[in-house]
């Protein structure tokens, strides 16, 4: 029976992907992510349910819209297979199974399925167009203060712990409010510390300090590997301004749900 659950929840994983590639495509762009009809990109015509069942259309289809006949982006096969794999792991690792099913593992797995959400389209978004999006944000927030009053009322944990976090959580988007009414922009660096929070609280100080230094490591191996290419291309000093430019919303994504599953699998295997 728990294979068949499995499977399930690999299946409601691979939806989860299939929304995770039309809210990185349109949120960025300000268009309706929930009623507007999926269409292609390319030829705007409206795909019908052979166009979006995840991971077999793209494939039935051979990387190609039936329409137009214009190659699908592999990430959207990537992303689906990866969600699917990822949601599978993290049920399986917080002991998820058919006699295990009572109305606080439902809850704590739904938490962890609404914070998936926010790190995939977070990173997404981020790696696509090296932006934090405000509305990310208030959704991470918002699901941030929704797991905190379940966990004070529910698990009998201290409010104590999470003050600290709301009130960083003010403090920066006073400051990012302050930013966008001077300078008509928001700020790129207060995104990431509202996402960098957002994971604290659901992930916890443990993880989130060895995510924080393993997006150091990663970084600090993208900005060198960048370097040396540029030696030997020898781009001149002006241009050498990637460092500016690196996504590092999109590196915490990935350093949290690696940390994230290590940690469940050490809770799972060894205590």
């Amino acid at each position: 029976m728990d294979i068949l659950l499995y499977i399930l929840i690999f299946i409601m994983g691979t939806v989860f992907g299939s929304f995770f590639t039309l809210a990185i495509y349109r949120i960025p762009k300000r268009q309706d992510i929930t009623h507007t009809h999926s269409y292609c990109p390319n030829c705007n015509h409206k795909l019908g349910f052979l166009d979006l069942i995840p991971v077999f259309s793209y494939i039935f289809l051979l990387g190609r819209c039936r329409y137009c006949k214009e190659k699908i982006r592999p990430r959207y096969l990537i992303i689906e297979i990866l969600s699917g794999v990822l949601f599978l792991l993290v049920a399986y690792l917080m002991n998820i199974s058919i006699d295990n099913l009572k109305v606080t593992v439902l809850a704590e797995g739904a938490f962890m399925a609404l914070y998936l959400c926010f790190v995939f389209i977070m990173a997404g978004i981020d790696l696509e167009n090296r932006k934090i999006e405000k509305s990310i944000s208030m959704y991470g927030i918002l699901l941030s203060i929704a797991y905190i009053v379940y966990l004070c009322i529910v698990e009998k944990d201290s409010i104590y712990r999470y003050i600290i976090y709301l009130v960083f959580y003010i403090l920066i988007l006073i400051l990012d409010t302050v930013t966008l009414k001077r300078y008509a922009k928001n700020s790129y660096v207060h995104g990431v510390i509202l996402t960098a929070i957002t994971m604290v609280i659901f992930t916890g100080e443990y993880v989130m300090i060895n995510t924080i230094i393993m997006t150091s490591l990663a970084v600090a191996i993208n900005l060198l590997l960048h370097k040396i290419q540029n030696i030997k291309k020898k781009v001149r000093r002006e241009e050498k301004n990637y460092g500016k430019d690196v996504d590092y919303g999109f590196y915490l994504g990935v350093s949290n749900i690696v940390n994230l599953l290590f940690v469940l699998a050490w809770y799972k295997f060894f205590v």
